[in-house]
Parts: structure tokens; C-alpha cells; sequence
């Protein structure tokens, strides 16, 4: 497989006193959409590696200080260099970099860059980049994230840690590798982390996201172990032995979601949760087999898994992509763990016996009316707000318009196929060959067409 680019990029925490300043990333961005993180963005070719004048800029590599004052200026009309001219800025200083791990989708090697500051300036937000943006105390914005109400990104959260223990720290304490026998995970909130296991699902994805979360005092709950074979297993079982685990629950039956979890279960002695419909799934196609030995608990709509800053979760029915998929949720809807409703690898296929694209439909439409804060997909980041589900929707909505109109010109199933599904991976042709079968009998069910 080819290397994936590493693209060079900067960021600027800008500080005053004991305030610190984040902005919240607008929901439709590709990248980290409703994340709260420091302004900052790639390093260009166009940014110029010529000579800064200045004490200020003694030692700073001219380019990556040219394209820390473009993205400032572009994002929150903060003129940099301006602002060292007047001595608004009392110090600049690179204080470490982090590359993105090798199995990030894109991969950055940031610089990141404190800048203080005598006074908070006036800003300007590009509200196609920003939502919201404010100053708050470091240990406020610490409390937000241990309190599971900011979401951010690994760098983001260490930056603030460290800025909390040592309000004039010069070099931000992290890693830019992870161990070849660990199990890559981040903390997006406070109090729930995600697992990166590699998993036998489809492509273009290669990892299943594995959840865990719980309060002391509460069930520790694990969330879709899936390893794809039994190396990676035990390195997700040397995670589990620093974790603790109480209860594994299974969103639905796919073997990327399940695939080992009754092993863990049997390991750990602890029970395995899911749907009815869910084990008579498994049961079906793995065999009594799969649950000899472990304690099965059935779950359903509104029952409480456990709970998390000290509210219960639940789970929320999802059917559509599988009849028996279970959403978890926390009552402050700050989270929801919506399995493969979307993914931000790849499509959902919808799939009989299984799939309905009628209940997908409607399960898209439910838990964008819940409205949670945070969308978090079993393949792909978490994501803020509800944006990614309504673009789902519309886009189901339009392939199943494209769909109708070539069967009502009387098509056949493989012209609509190659027209509707034009440059799709030919692995993945048969897939969409079901969505379109599932998109035409959801229109019989809907009584457009007979």
C-alpha cells in the first residue's frame, strides 16, 4: 500500500494571562466538523521562505510563520505580524510538533505555535471555517473536556493539559508514534475513548471502532470488539487489562462488530448485550456455538447500559442498515454512538434480509430530530452535530430519485448500476447492486412504483 502525504501545517495557541482561545469548527468542514480546536490550517507553497525582520522572528522558520499569519488572518482577522509591529504580542515561540499516526485517513506534521499576548484583540470569524468561538481559562476548558462537553482532537486536548499544569510551558509533552503492539485510541470527550481495531470489514475501511465508556461505580462497557484475527485481539486484550471491563455490548450482528467479542466475554466473565433480534442473527449464522458459556443480557429501546458523567446511557433503536442495531446515547444527548446509520469510510449498504432502506430512512430522520451534540460512526472520526446525518439523507434521497427515474424509463438493473454507481470501486459493484434493489422496494413499500 502507498505511503499516504504528510502535509505540513501550524496552529497558534494564542494566550492572555491565564485565558486561552478556541474555536469550534464549522459542522459541514471535512475535517474535524464541530471540533473545538486553535486556529491554524496547511502551510502552502505560495508561503514564502524568505527572511523575517524582527527579534520576534529570530530562530522561526519564515515559512511556517508567513502561513501562521495568513491562516489568523484568513480565520479570525488577526493581522500576526502587525500585532509583533505594536507589541501586542509579548511572545512567539514554537513550542512542539506532532505528526498525524499512520492510520489517520490525512496526515499533518503541525507545528504548534504559542503566542501571547498583551491584550485580547477584536476578531473577525470566517463563519464558513468557525461556528463560535470565545476565551476561557485553561482549567475551564479542561473542566469542559473531563466534563464530556468539548469535543477535540488528541494535540488539542494535550495542549490544554499541559498549559493547565504549566500555564508558561515551552515544549508540549506528547509522542509522534504509537508502539507496534498497542491499539491506537482517542478520547474525543472526556470519558469516552475509541479503539482503532483493524477488523475483517469492507473497504475502503480497515478498522472498526471499538468504544468504551462508564463511570466508576458503573458498568465499564466496551462497544463492538471485532479484531480481525488473534493478534490483534490480544493487543485489544492488553488494552482491556489496563481498562477494566464489565459488560460488551454489540450494536448489531455484522461480523466487523462482533467477530471475538464472545471470546472477550468468556475472558473476562463478563455478560454480552444486544438486540433479540441481534443474537437470533448471530445465532443463525455462527452457530449456538458463539454464546456457550457467556451470560446474554437482551436489550431494547430506552434500557440503560450504564452510565457516563454521571447520567444514564441508553440505547435507541436504529433499524435499517440491520433490524437489530442499538444506538447508545447518554440522556444529555452530548454523544451518540450510531454504528452504521453512517460512516465516515466508505457508504452503508442496505441490504436484505437485514436491511429496509424505508427504516434507514426513518432511523436517519430519528436521531437527527434527537439532535445529539456529537455523531460518532463505527468506522471513521466522531463528528459534531447532526450535519453528516442530514447530508446522508439527502443523498439516499437524490440516488433513490436517480434510481426511479431510470426504472420508470425501463433500464435494467445493470445500465442503472453503471450509471447510478459510476466510478465506484468494482468490488464494491455487487453492494450497490443491493442498495439499488433495497431503493426499489422501499418505493413499492412507499407506493410509487408496483
Amino acid at each position: 500500500m502507498a505511503q499516504r502525504p504528510i502535509f505540513d501545517a501550524v496552529t497558534a495557541m494564542l494566550v492572555h494571562g491565564a485565558d486561552l482561545f478556541l474555536a469550534q469548527r464549522h459542522f459541514a468542514l471535512p475535517a474535524f466538523p464541530g471540533y473545538h480546536a486553535f486556529p491554524g490550517g496547511k502551510v502552502d507553497k505560495a508561503d514564502s521562505a524568505d527572511a523575517l525582520p524582527g527579534a520576534m522572528f529570530e530562530g522561526q522558520e519564515p515559512r511556517l510563520i508567513r502561513a501562521l499569519a495568513r491562516e489568523l488572518r484568513e480565520e479570525i482577522g488577526f493581522d500576526l505580524f502587525a500585532a509583533v509591529a505594536s507589541g501586542l504580542v509579548t511572545q512567539l515561540a514554537c513550542i512542539g510538533e506532532i505528526t498525524t499516526p499512520a492510520f489517520a485517513p490525512l496526515r499533518f506534521r503541525t507545528w504548534f505555535y504559542k503566542v501571547v499576548l498583551a491584550d485580547k484583540p477584536a476578531m473577525e470569524l470566517d463563519l464558513r471555517e468557525s461556528l463560535t468561538a470565545e476565551w476561557l481559562s485553561v482549567r475551564e476548558w479542561r473542566q469542559r473536556y473531563e466534563g464530556g462537553r468539548l469535543l477535540v482532537a488528541p494535540p488539542t486536548r494535550i495542549a490544554i493539559e499541559a498549559m493547565d499544569a504549566d500555564l508558561h510551558c515551552v515544549t508540549l509533552p506528547w509522542l509522534d508514534h504509537i508502539a507496534e503492539d498497542d491499539i491506537p485510541w482517542v478520547e474525543p470527550l472526556g470519558g469516552l475513548k475509541i479503539l482503532l481495531v483493524r477488523s475483517n470489514t469492507l473497504p475502503p475501511a480497515t478498522h472498526t471502532n471499538v468504544f468504551w465508556f462508564g463511570d466508576a461505580g458503573s458498568p465499564r462497557v466496551l462497544v463492538d470488539p471485532s479484531p480481525a484475527d488473534r493478534s490483534e485481539l490480544e493487543r485489544v486484550c492488553r488494552r482491556l487489562d489496563e481498562l477494566g471491563v464489565d459488560l460488551v455490548f454489540l450494536t448489531h450482528h455484522h461480523p466487523d462488530h462482533r467477530e471475538y467479542a464472545d471470546e472477550i466475554a468468556r475472558r473476562y466473565r463478563v455478560p454480552l448485550a444486544m438486540s433479540a433480534d441481534t443474537r437470533a442473527r448471530i445465532e443463525a449464522r455462527a452457530g449456538a456455538k458463539y454464546f456457550e458459556g457467556v451470560d446474554v443480557r437482551l436489550v431494547a429501546e430506552d434500557d440503560e447500559l450504564t452510565r457516563w458523567q454521571g447520567e444514564p446511557v441508553r440505547v435507541v433503536a436504529v433499524p435499517g442498515h440491520d433490524e437489530g442495531q442499538l444506538a447508545p446515547m447518554p440522556d444529555s444527548k452530548a454523544w451518540c454512538i450510531v454504528g452504521d446509520l453512517i460512516q465516515g469510510v466508505g457508504t452503508v449498504v442496505i441490504a436484505p434480509p437485514e436491511g429496509n432502506m424505508r427504516k434507514y430512512f426513518d432511523s436517519l430522520k430519528k436521531i437527527i430530530a434527537l439532535d445529539p451534540g456529537v455523531i460518532i460512526p463505527s468506522h471513521g472520526l466522531a463528528l459534531g452535530g447532526t450535519h453528516f446525518l442530514q447530508q446522508a439523507l439527502k443523498h439516499r434521497e437524490l440516488r433513490e430519485q436517480e434510481i426511479y427515474t431510470r426504472y420508470s424509463a425501463g433500464m435494467p438493473e445493470d445500465q442503472i448500476l453503471s450509471e447510478v454507481y459510476k466510478g465506484v470501486d468494482p468490488r464494491l459493484l455487487p453492494l450497490a447492486r443491493l442498495n439499488i434493489r433495497s431503493h426499489l422496494e422501499k418505493l413499492r413499500e412507499d407506493g410509487v412504483i408496483a
